[in-house]
């Protein structure tokens, strides 16, 4: 089994349920299976900011799936939500990101590991950091050390 983590985010149609049902969803994928998820966070919109805030969380899986059989299950469970793509930064009812598996590292038109920029995304590790804050990522450092960097980026543990 390989363990993977996916970065779970909606800022559409009940945020904090889209995301509530997204970590059940990942749960009833084949061959895999949630072994641990993180709190939900509130996060300003970076990129275009005229849209609500974003509900995140991260979550561990074990899974036989490859990373690219993994990556369209979660791109077929964004779809069943409604996830539409109009432009980049656009409002989204759910976003699934890989952001980890195992140790590879990959770097295809279709899926890049570990996923970029992560590393600097607060709303992708304090959630990370809250379930695997020992993990290191490839040449960046480890998880607990890089969230400390961005705690300054208006990220906001929520209680559910």
């Amino acid at each position: 089994m390989a363990k993977a983590f996916i970065a779970l985010g909606s800022n559409l149609q009940q945020p904090q349920t889209q995301v509530q049902q997204a970590l059940a969803a990942l749960d009833t994928l084949v061959d895999t299976r949630v072994v641990a998820h993180s709190s939900l966070y509130r996060t300003a919109p970076i990129g275009y900011d005229n849209q609500p805030d974003f509900i995140n969380a991260v979550a561990e899986v074990e899974t036989t799936l490859s990373p690219i059989a993994l990556l369209h299950a979660l791109l077929a469970l964004e779809n069943s939500h409604g996830r539409e793509r109009p432009f980049p930064n656009a409002p989204r009812v759910l976003d699934l990101d890989l952001l980890l598996y195992d140790a590879l590292i990959m770097n295809t038109p279709e899926l890049t590991l570990p996923h970029p920029r992560m590393h600097e995304r607060g709303f992708v590790l304090l959630p990370l950091a809250e379930i695997a804050p020992d993990l290191t990522i490839n040449n960046h450092g480890k998880v607990a050390d890089l969230a400390v960097a961005c705690l300054d980026q208006g990220v906001e543990r929520i209680n559910t």
